[in-house]
C-alpha cells in the first residue's frame, strides 16, 4: 500500500508576516519613484527651463549689440503683421505689400517672432527676475521653457493697450514664483530692441478664476470683481499667474501703467 506524505502547511502568521513584507516593499518603491518624480518636477525642470531662458536673454542681447542702433519706437503691434500702409511699388504702377521680414530680422527690430522664440526680457527688479518673452502662452512651445509668454491679441510692450504676460508659478523655471509679493509702486521693466518700458505696478488682484479674461482688455478689468478696474485708456502692462501655489485653481493678476521710455 502506497504511503502518501503530507506537506507541512505553512502557519497562518507566517503568511500574514510575508504579505506584510511584500506590502512593505512596494510601498518602499512606489515612495521612491514618486520622489523621483517630485525631484524631476521641482528640482530639474526648474534647473533645465533656467538655464534655457538664462541663455536666450544673453543671445538677445548680443543679437541687440551687434544690430547697432535700431529705429526708435516701440516694437510693431502684432510682429507677423505687414501695415497696411507698408508698400513699395510692383514696377508695374501698382503697389504690393512689402515683403515680411525673416525671423532673424524680426528679432534684431524688436518684432514678435513666431511662438518660442524670445524677442524681450522682462526685469522685475524687487523679485530679481530676468526672463526672456516669447509670443504666445502654450505650455511646450513657450512656458515650459522658463519662459514668459506674451498674450496673443493684446498690446506689445510700450503701446497703448494693455501688453498681458503669463508664466509659470512653479516648476519649469518658475519666473512669477513670487509675484504675490509686488506692492503698487514697484517697477517693471521690459527690454526689447527698440527700448526699455519701465511700468509701475498700480493694482494687484490676489485671485480670480480663469474665465476672468477682462482682465487682458485694452483697458483692464475684472468681470468677477468689479472693484478691480481701470477706467481710462493708457499703456498697461499684465502680469498673471496661478495661485495659491502648487495648482492652477485661480489667477494672480498684477496691472501696471507706463512710466517711461527710453530708446536705445
Amino acid at each position: 500500500m502506497p504511503v502518501v506524505v503530507q506537506g507541512r502547511r505553512r502557519p497562518r502568521r507566517a503568511r500574514g508576516a510575508r504579505a506584510l513584507w511584500t506590502g512593505a516593499e512596494l510601498a518602499v518603491t512606489a515612495g521612491a519613484v514618486l520622489l523621483l518624480l517630485v525631484a524631476h518636477q521641482l528640482w530639474w525642470t526648474n534647473r533645465q527651463a533656467r538655464d534655457a531662458a538664462r541663455d536666450e536673454v544673453t543671445q538677445l542681447e548680443r543679437q541687440w549689440r551687434q544690430a547697432g542702433t535700431p529705429s526708435p519706437g516701440p516694437a510693431p503691434a502684432r510682429g507677423d503683421r505687414t501695415p497696411a500702409g507698408d508698400r513699395t511699388s510692383s514696377g508695374d504702377g501698382g503697389t504690393r505689400p512689402a515683403p515680411a521680414p525673416g525671423p532673424a530680422a524680426r528679432r534684431a527690430a524688436g518684432a514678435a517672432p513666431g511662438p518660442g522664440l524670445g524677442y524681450a526680457v522682462l526685469r522685475i527688479p524687487r523679485l530679481g527676475v530676468t526672463a526672456p518673452v516669447a509670443e504666445g502662452t502654450g505650455k511646450s512651445a513657450v512656458l515650459d521653457k522658463g519662459y514668459v509668454g506674451h498674450y496673443r491679441h493684446t498690446a506689445q510692450p510700450g503701446e497703448a493697450g494693455n501688453a498681458a504676460l503669463a508664466g509659470h508659478r512653479n516648476t519649469h523655471g518658475e519666473p512669477f514664483r513670487h509675484l504675490d509679493l509686488l506692492r503698487p509702486g514697484d517697477t517693471v521693466l521690459v527690454d526689447t530692441a527698440a527700448a526699455r518700458y519701465t511700468y509701475v505696478v498700480r493694482r494687484i488682484l490676489p485671485r480670480t478664476t480663469p474665465g476672468d479674461g477682462t482682465v487682458l482688455a485694452a483697458v483692464p478689468h475684472s468681470t468677477v470683481h468689479p472693484a478691480y478696474r481701470f477706467t481710462a485708456p493708457a499703456a498697461y502692462l499684465t502680469l498673471t499667474t496661478c495661485t495659491p501655489a502648487y495648482t492652477s485653481t485661480y489667477r494672480l493678476v498684477v496691472w501696471g501703467v507706463l512710466r517711461s521710455t527710453q530708446s536705445r
